[in-house]
């Protein structure tokens, strides 16, 4: 067995998991609850994983408080395939969807919309993408099929503090992939709300949909099976062979969650976490810069530059902070720079770490 330490991984996704989880996969990697095989080797049907499934499902559900009238379903194709399967199944008789395009994950879900359905933007997007306009200049549509954002953008850093106000009773269409727990969630008004696990849920590979159950059954004739929430909900997200080890890390993952003590816990350290870094750039007379307008910094991705984008003072920053046993520093190749993924797994002694090292790096250089 490899002995050498860990690393502090501040990865975009797949992001870390927390060592309690790695080392209880491990423990049961080979015999999964007495039963005398892996859950890797487990079939999909089994009494065994049955109970996995319905206990996932059941701590999602009490965890994030999601309500008795929202179905929880367990899909693949990563948030990406979420793009198209919305407007497949979402659409109904109606001809548009409404679009908050505030960065590159939510440019890419409307880009991918427009195959299925039309794609209004509520406003005119502005690159780069660094804040979220007023809601008050935004062009909403009673007749939209819903009304879609991305509650946490990672390449830019941008982050919806509190839901969008969704008008006139149009659902609301959150992607939460990088801060799903990361803070409580307020279910009013939306019709759907998914995420991918890799980032703050468990592992690639599982996609969690939870769609309001008078949405479902208006699928467009062509929607493929496995991308039909109805198919889904009737066969118990067993309409194909799920992700099976996917859906119990993600269960190990709810489980430590809720050991930390719940949501709100883990929210209270998120934050703490987040201004520990933005705190340090604010008042490191503009060494440090983050271009995000404060009232949409992200808790999860934290993204800046040093000296202005200074590309050879980033790199021997980097190069630092791996020497340090910190990886995946690098901002995203579209933007470049600095990006710090806090995600819930990062502990608050691993982002004072980080701290550190930005202050050593700054004292460093104006010796």
């Amino acid at each position: 067995m490899d002995n050498s330490p860990r690393k502090i991984n501040f990865g975009a996704g797949p992001a870390k998991l927390p060592e309690e989880v790695l080392v209880k996969a491990r423990d049961e990697l080979l015999n999964f609850n007495s039963t005398g095989i892996s859950i890797l080797e487990m079939s999909h049907r089994s009494k065994d994983f049955a109970e996995v499934l319905e206990e996932t499902k059941s701590l999602l559900r009490e965890l994030m408080k999601v309500p008795d009238n929202f179905e929880i379903l367990f899909m693949q194709g990563g948030g990406t395939g979420q793009f198209a399967a919305i407007p497949l199944n979402l659409k109904g008789d109606k001809e548009f969807a409404d679009y908050i395009v505030t960065g590159a994950w939510s440019n890419k879900a409307a880009a991918e919309a427009s195959k299925f359905i039309r794609v209004k933007k509520v406003f005119n997007p502005t690159k780069p993408f660094v804040t979220i306009p007023d809601q008050s200049k935004w062009d909403h549509d009673k007749e939209a099929a819903y009304l879609y954002y991305c509650a946490n953008e990672t390449v830019h850093g941008i982050e919806f503090h509190t839901p969008p106000f969704s008008v006139h009773g149009v659902p609301l269409v959150a992607d939460i992939s990088s801060n799903f727990l990361s803070r409580p969630f307020d279910f009013a008004h939306h019709g759907l709300v998914f995420g991918g696990t890799q980032k703050n849920l468990g592992a690639a590979g599982l996609t969690v949909v939870m769609v309001r159950k008078d949405l479902i059954g208006k699928a467009q004739p062509t929607t493929p099976a496995i991308l039909s929430y109805q198919d889904m909900v009737e066969h118990n997200s067993l309409y194909n062979t799920p992700a099976v080890y996917g859906i119990y890390l993600t269960n190990l993952v709810l489980k430590w969650i809720r050991d930390q003590g719940g949501v709100d816990a883990i929210y209270a350290i998120n934050k703490k976490k987040a201004e520990t870094i933005y705190n340090l750039i604010d008042n490191s007379n503009g060494f440090y810069t983050c271009a995000v307008d404060k009232q949409c910094r992200s808790y999860m991705n934290v993204c800046y530059r040093i000296k202005g984008g200074d590309e050879t003072l980033e790199a021997e920053f980097l190069k630092g902070a791996q020497a340090r046993g910190m990886i995946s520093l690098k901002g995203h190749r579209s933007v470049g720079g600095i990006r710090a993924s806090l995600y819930n797994a990062v502990t608050l002694q691993e982002t004072e770490q980080l701290a550190n090292w930005m202050r050593e790096f700054m004292k460093n250089q104006a010796a």
